[in-house]
Formats: structure tokens, sequence, C-alpha cells
């Protein structure tokens, strides 16, 4: 494996670490951050999280990233594998603008 590869395996790796940490310590969810699937629905069936429950996952996001989360990209929140997309998106669009 090159380094290169390897680098974005780590990154990654870490964003959902923190996520899933952060999920669980704003939510109060009986879990740990080894228990949650990256492929965990986030709303209905699978964690069943509601609306007020997704503010504050986007404003956690927000907040652990610096990253912005748009009102029209609910999308985004439909799996913490979603989520860690969209941070590591937003993270690289930052730094070729920086």
């Amino acid at each position: 494996m090159d380094d290169l590869l390897r680098t974005q395996i780590n990154r990654r790796h870490a964003v959902l670490e923190t996520i899933k940490k952060d999920l669980i310590n704003r939510l109060n969810l009986p879990y740990e951050p080894e228990d949650l699937h990256e492929d965990i629905s986030l709303l209905g069936s699978g964690l069943g999280l509601d609306s007020l429950d997704a503010l504050e996952v986007i404003l956690g996001i927000e907040h652990a990233f610096g990253v912005k989360v748009e009102e029209s990209n609910i999308e985004i929140l439909r799996s913490i594998n979603t989520i860690a997309d969209h941070v590591i998106v937003a993270r690289q669009k930052a730094e070729v603008s920086a």
C-alpha cells in the first residue's frame, strides 16, 4: 500500500471516529464508537434520530470539523459514512482554496 493511500485511509478513520464519538456524546447514545457501523441509517429505522437530533448532529459536524452544512444538504445525514464523505470533501475544497 502506498503512502498516499495509507494517509487517506488514516484520515477517513480519524473522521469516522470523531463523528461516532460526537454522536454518542451529543445525543447521549448508549453505544461505544465500535458499536456504530458506518452505514447505519441515522434517521428512521437505524438510530431513529428525529429532526432535533439531526440539528444537533449538524451543529456537531460544524463545530468538530469547521465545515458548513447547508440546510438543503440534509441527505448527508443518511449515515456516518455520508457525513464523513461530506467532511472530507469540504476539507479538500478548503485546502485547495487556501
